[in-house]
């Protein structure tokens, strides 16, 4: 028998009814922190800061390849695959589906944290079934691929955490998912066999123990099982009951395998469309995006920098900002603060809002240069240049501002900073456009200005 409806007007409706009224309130935004230089701005504090507010706090790509510190109460956590956050105990931590999890070295880092002090985790994380899995053989393969590159001194400066081979997995549609491993076994088994059987055949000297892998893989299967959750309805219902959630961008704009100085990137998208693609979250639901931006500027590997400094004021700032990568613990190359970056990283992410941190880093010198322009083969260019050979050949314009000479680390407010210092945020917001409402002067998550 089938059934009619029979309806009475247009609308749908029957008549005399009245028209059911959708929500029009606006649910919660989602406030997002990302890098808006080449790395290691110091995010992690920032994300500590807020999480203190937050209900839920989320990586949405990027792998151990990252690295946030965070200082709380005088102990100094290092956090690569999990978010930030998971140190406030009314926080849910979340690694999306758009991160590659390393689950030897995520195991390795909870016992790390927890020996410091980290507690009651247990109920506070969540992990995506979509997110990739990254093998020991994806580090290898790693190494192998750079070795290439280096012979051919085309080297990238690759952490060999495995990161781009697994992206490249996910891409070829032969990556293993976090769900796979908790699902039957037997295809999990067969899908391994035949992605180390085709990187042996990409590197002959590639050495795999299947069987011992895949006994571990059992183990790690048992141990991640309570912590995998599908998180995209997870992160909806969230939103929509309006609980406070933050993103924590890993790496930075300028790493964005689209917009960054491209090859010299990382494997993901860490400006702010990775953060609708790694965790499922439309971008009409993003408020907030802060851009954390170091007082002057950071790199870690090979690549252009043009305000880069190998000179005494350089290694000054390499020094006292204690400049050595979290992951690979490598120097870091240090210069002046570059405008024209962060011009362009705005287009992109569009900075709601900044946090400037290790403006104390700057306290000693007595001139600070900030970098304003950019002239390319002799004309005044207003864009950044998308190659790399260009990059490396233009010239930089530089205005000089006083330095204050005063230590800045014990300061609260902003009206208490130095005078040149006041200046020197000033500058910043009147040359970017956008208003600096956090400054560090320190380590601890005490050390932060609130403007």
């Amino acid at each position: 028998m089938t059934s009619v409806i029979h309806v009475n007007n247009t609308n749908g409706n029957a008549v005399g009814s009245p028209r059911k009224k959708l929500r029009t309130d606006m649910e919660r935004k989602v406030t997002v922190i990302l890098g808006a230089q080449w790395g290691d701005e110091g995010k992690g504090k920032v994300v500590d800061t807020l999480a203190s507010n937050a209900d839920v706090v989320c990586r949405c790509q990027g792998g151990n390849n990252a690295g946030h510190t965070v200082v709380a109460n005088g102990v100094e956590y290092d956090f690569h695959l999990l978010p930030s956050g998971i140190i406030n105990p009314k926080c849910t931590s979340v690694i999306g589906n758009g991160v590659v999890i390393h689950l030897p070295g995520l195991f390795e880092e909870l016992e790390k944290n927890i020996n410091k002090g980290l507690d009651d985790w247990q109920n506070r994380l969540v992990i995506s079934d979509r997110a990739h899995l990254v093998f020991d053989f994806h580090q290898q393969v790693d190494g192998f691929q750079e070795l290439e590159k280096s012979q051919k001194g085309q080297k990238l400066g690759t952490t060999k955490k495995g990161i781009g081979p697994t992206y490249s997995s996910k891409a070829t549609r032969n990556g293993i998912r976090i769900g796979e491993l908790l699902g039957d076994y037997y295809e999990f088994s067969e899908k391994f066999k035949a992605l180390v059987a085709m990187y042996q055949r990409m590197f002959p000297n590639l050495s795999v123990d299947v069987d011992s892998e895949l006994e571990k893989y059992k183990v790690y299967a048992e141990k991640i099982r309570p912590y995998v959750k599908e998180t995209v309805c997870y992160l909806y219902k969230c939103i929509k009951e309006g609980r406070k959630v933050l993103v924590e961008g890993a790496n930075a704009a300028m790493l964005d395998i689209d917009f960054g100085t491209y090859p010299y990137v990382t494997s993901s998208n860490c400006s702010v469309g990775g953060v609708c693609t790694g965790l499922g979250i439309p971008p009409s639901k993003i408020g907030e995006v802060i851009g954390v931006v170091k007082a002057y500027t950071t790199r870690v590997g090979d690549g252009p920098f043009p305000t880069e400094l190998d000179n005494e004021v350089g290694e000054q700032l390499q020094q006292r900002g204690h400049e050595f990568g979290v992951t690979t613990k490598r120097k870091r190359r240090c210069g002046w603060l570059d405008i024209p970056l962060l011009k362009y990283t705005n287009m992109v992410n569009g900075y709601t809002a900044l946090c400037l941190t290790k403006l104390d880093i700057l306290d000693t010198l007595p001139e600070i240069k900030v970098g304003i322009g950019y002239t390319l083969r002799g004309e005044k260019i207003d864009y950044f240049p998308s190659s790399i050979s260009d990059l490396y050949m233009v010239e930089v314009e530089y205005v000089t501002m006083p330095g204050w000479l005063t230590c800045t680390e014990n300061i609260r407010e902003f009206n208490s900073l130095p005078a040149n210092a006041q200046q020197y945020v000033e500058k910043l917001e009147e040359l970017l456009e956008v208003p600096v409402k956090w400054i560090g002067v320190g380590k601890g998550r005490e050390s932060i200005i609130s403007i």
